[in-house]
């Protein structure tokens, strides 16, 4: 399955300079959170695939302006293509912010899914990365301890998240094996073979 995953694109001008060109052949989009609403519903129309997303710290613009076209999956577990998809958006708690949860919320979040996720799941989009896999240094940027816990009970194929910038950490690794889960850094825009 060929995927366009991306997170953290803030800009307004991205999408009026997007080149569809080199995502012909994607089969579904993944953001990872922090990406605006205006890009999602472009990419939904341009590229004419499912968009699922998750919320990221900074989408309070999203319970105004829904992306259109896109489908939230932020706690729920969907199948798509024969794999089974979970989304969790949001960062860990830093300030006041919506989407912004305590290591405890974030606990209770996956707790819930508890019933559902005996069957198990292959994808998990999230926003945040797992503690001590590609977070950050400052506060504001560290990864939930819940999800590295999820990742080593579920061991799912891929864990995708965004927040934590490229040239936020200086010889940034974008995929990390941990098990048998492959963690990936969406942030910015990419595509791959899943």
């Amino acid at each position: 399955m060929r995927i366009l995953a991306l997170a953290d694109i803030e800009s307004p001008n991205f999408y009026e300079k997007f080149d569809v060109t080199p995502y012909k052949g994607v089969e579904v989009v993944f953001s990872c959170g922090d990406v605006m609403p205006e890009l999602l519903s472009y990419i939904a129309t341009i590229l004419n695939v499912p968009v699922f997303y998750v919320h990221g710290n900074h989408d309070e613009i999203y319970l105004n302006k829904i992306p259109e076209g896109c489908e939230n999956i932020d706690g729920r577990i969907i199948e798509f293509k024969g794999k089974r998809i979970l989304g969790i958006g949001g960062s860990i708690r830093y300030s006041s912010g919506t989407f912004q949860y305590t290591e405890k919320e974030m606990e209770k979040r996956i707790e819930r899914l508890s019933f559902k996720l005996r069957r198990g799941v292959d994808i998990v989009i999230t926003h945040s990365p797992p503690s001590q896999i590609h977070e950050g240094d400052d506060w504001a940027h560290k990864g939930f301890k819940s999800f590295l816990k999820f990742i080593e009970k579920y061991q799912p194929q891929y864990f995708l998240h965004g927040h934590t910038h490229m040239n936020y950490v200086y010889n940034a690794k974008r995929i990390t094996q941990v098990g048998n889960t492959k963690v990936i850094n969406c942030s910015g825009i990419i595509t791959l073979e899943l």
